[in-house]
């Protein structure tokens, strides 16, 4: 008697290997079950009825199927053609076997999708070594697929994070700022998300304190420490710390933000304070790019003057500056995703070729849109190779 086919609904995750024999004679099926018989991982199907090939191979799964070419009714290369249209077999090897061998009949079967040739009955060994081989390469195929297919979904999954993360920062950044200081600004995302925020809020009627500050990396643990040390500033949350002390901010936002404590990672960040009364502005630069403060007489860069937060050990001491703002001011604060740009040719955007660009900007109302705008097509695409934060700031 024939073993009847038992149902599957898929691959069975054990190494078991899936036999399906399409044949219109009965005793080649038998044949070919009694060869099998005695290897415990061969689960061995039959089908007589070449009408019920794709039905039956879509029913059980098989790991590899044998093709007759010579039956009644259906050509077996048509079928050969079949399965590889069909998805349920599309990529399942095939073996077709035939009662002779013929260069010209195996070019074409090979054409249309078989994997092997065989001519029946062939021997044990070699049937039993065919079998095992291709079953092994689409086991391996199934998983490769499987691996990509929860790779997309992962990547999906962080696209969405991402982009969640993203809408998160930006809308816990402050309002525009308008009166005697008025503070336009422009954050544009990158698709991996970087660690950029800025804020900027009154300390009291007459000081202003103003920040923007880059977390090294890309993805959401960025985004969530640069989300932290922004709450840290905003709530004054630094124990014995003086908020209007650029300088001793410094110090103590490394003293709490190690980077062995923050899985490697620390920020760079430019902070300063405006007092409206005397138009004085205090400020620290901890390995932030220059902010550019825009005078009558020209344009004045606040240079980094101190390491990144989180390098040096605790309690380390940090530089500052202060200058009297003249009236009209213009500060001009950015994240290096301003001006780090790879271009469209392979080549990078220089810093002096962004100053260059910025030189004659400084009564430009429009200057953070153009700025954006020549990025833009400097890269070629609209989106950028890191988050872009700008503040512009009239004093």
């Amino acid at each position: 008697m024939i073993a009847p086919a038992r149902p599957t609904d898929a691959l069975v995750p054990d190494r078991t290997i899936r036999v399906l024999l399409v044949d219109d004679q009965a005793i080649v099926g038998e044949s070919v079950r009694r060869m099998l018989l005695d290897d415990p991982e061969i689960e061995f199907h039959f089908c007589q009825d070449p009408a019920q090939a794709i039905p039956t191979a879509n029913r059980i799964r098989p790991t590899v199927i044998l093709q007759d070419l010579v039956m009644p009714e259906v050509d077996g290369l048509l079928l050969v053609k079949f399965y590889r249209a069909n998805p349920g077999t599309r990529e399942t090897p095939m073996v077709v076997l035939s009662s002779k061998e013929e260069p010209v009949v195996k070019a074409k079967a090979f054409a249309l999708g078989a994997n092997d040739y065989l001519v029946k009955l062939p021997d044990k060994v070699e049937l039993i070594a065919r079998i095992r081989y291709h079953s092994q390469a689409y086991r391996n195929l199934v998983e490769r697929n499987e691996a990509y297919e929860k790779l997309a979904e992962s990547q999906k999954e962080l696209a969405g994070e991402l982009g969640r993360a993203a809408k998160y920062v930006e809308s816990i950044l402050p309002a525009p700022l308008t009166g005697d200081v008025s503070i336009q600004w422009r954050f544009v995302p990158n698709s991996s998300l970087g660690g950029d925020i800025f804020g900027y809020h009154w300390h009291d009627p007459d000081h202003l304190i103003i920040y923007l500050l880059d977390v090294s990396g890309h993805g959401v643990g960025s985004a969530l420490l640069a989300v932290s040390a922004a709450n840290v500033i905003s709530n004054r949350s630094l124990a014995d710390t003086d908020f209007l002390n650029p300088v001793e901010v410094m110090s103590r936002l490394n003293d709490v933000f190690q980077m062995d404590r923050q899985d490697g990672k620390f920020f760079t960040i430019f902070y300063s304070v405006f007092q409206k009364s005397t138009r004085l502005l205090k400020y620290s630069n901890a390995a932030h790019p220059s902010a550019l403060l825009f005078t009558d007489a020209g344009f004045q860069e606040f240079e980094s003057m101190n390491p990144m937060i989180g390098m040096l050990p605790p309690g380390m001491p940090f530089d500052g500056g202060e200058t009297v703002l003249p009236a009209n001011a213009r500060l001009l604060v950015y994240s290096d995703g301003a001006f780090e740009i790879l271009k469209a040719d392979d080549t990078m955007w220089t810093y002096e070729e962004f100053m260059d660009f910025l030189a004659p900007q400084a009564a430009n109302p429009n200057l953070m849109d153009d700025l954006y705008a020549r990025l833009k097509e400097l890269r070629g695409v609209d989106v950028l190779t890191d988050d872009l934060s700008i503040l512009d700031v009239r004093l």
